[in-house]
């Protein structure tokens, strides 16, 4: 009888996860809970992923290579999932115990995929708040027409307003940066890579693209082959590209040596006090990286300029830069 006991309880607490993934990135794919990896699933004989594991009921993270999916998994399940990884949302498809909340999940990526994000954040307050109620009626609507199961629903409503609420805090942010357009910007006197200091009274006469960044932001580095580009698109123009580390004094020297290791061109400078630095502060950022783009009699025309990735930045520069 004991022995029989403890066999229920295993297979309360484990479930199973079967993945066939046409395409795939690698040969390993992974579970996260937050940032922490939870299992790591290798390809077996017949290629596919499949693994019998414990675990306990909560929203978890599916990767494969830089690709990921949210998943909702609990004890009991028998979860199969197909994807093929060229069109990873488009494709993503659940079978098997506990493949309703999972589908559920999957379209609804494919609904915010739809959504024009940046126009709603260049509403002003009351729309704004207008399309924050229509997402929010509208997801809680499908989700009570899809009477799914009671605890997935609870954490489906609390994940829809912690994403709502930091929809709000951006948008909070972008009002305050509208209104530091067309307004003088602060001038700093940062230290200059090549030596020596720069000031941006000093940049004057010129249109000045600003790149706030560090040494160990991921997006930061992601944007550094896109600036490149530009730098060398705009090579002899009326403008000139800045890039300001907000990286910590102990990490001076990792700062130099990154720009040279990486051949970063521009002008590299390093901020004062870091995030505390003057015209970081002026500026409100806390998060980075962060573009700004001023004009050449020092007002600003952007202090939340899109990153050199966005194609909308070289349309921008197209209609300023001569």
């Amino acid at each position: 009888m004991l022995f029989f006991v403890s066999i229920t309880v295993f297979a309360q607490e484990t479930m199973s996860l079967q993945v066939d993934i046409a395409n795939r990135k690698g040969d390993v794919v992974y579970l996260r809970e937050g940032r922490k990896n939870v299992l790591e699933i290798k390809i077996d004989d017949k290629g596919l992923f499949k693994s019998t594991f414990a675990i306990k009921e909560g929203m978890y993270t599916f990767f494969d290579g830089n690709e990921y999916a949210q998943l909702f998994l609990k004890p009991g399940y028998d979860l199969k999932m197909s994807l093929d990884a060229t069109k990873f949302d488009e494709t993503l498809k659940f079978y098997g115990t506990g493949s309703k909340e999972n589908n559920f999940l999957a379209e609804q990526t494919l609904i915010d995929q739809k959504i024009d994000f940046d126009g709603m954040l260049a509403l002003d307050e009351a729309n704004f708040k207008k399309a924050i109620e229509e997402k929010r009626s509208a997801d809680v609507s499908r989700l009570e027409k899809a009477a799914l199961e009671a605890n997935f629903a609870n954490l489906f409503k609390s994940s829809l307003e912690a994403n709502l609420s930091g929809l709000q805090q951006y948008h909070t942010q972008v009002m305050a940066n509208k209104k530091l357009n067309n307004t003088a910007a602060p001038n700093f006197v940062y230290e200059n890579h090549k030596g020596g200091t720069t000031s941006l009274e000093s940049l004057k006469g010129k249109y000045v693209y600003i790149d706030v960044w560090a040494t160990w932001c991921g997006p930061c580095r992601a944007e550094i082959p896109f600036l490149k580009e530009l730098e060398k698109g705009y090579h002899g123009k009326n403008i000139e590209f800045v890039s300001i580390s907000v990286d910590v004094d102990k990490d001076h020297e990792k700062w130099k040596t990154f720009v040279t290791e990486k051949a970063l061109g521009g002008t590299q400078l390093f901020a004062d006090k870091n995030w505390n630095s003057d015209f970081i502060k002026a500026f409100g950022i806390e998060s980075i990286p962060r573009f700004i783009l001023i004009d050449p009699k020092g007002v600003v025309i952007d202090a939340d300029a899109a990153r050199p990735s966005n194609p909308k930045l070289k349309v921008q520069l197209d209609s300023l830069v001569k």
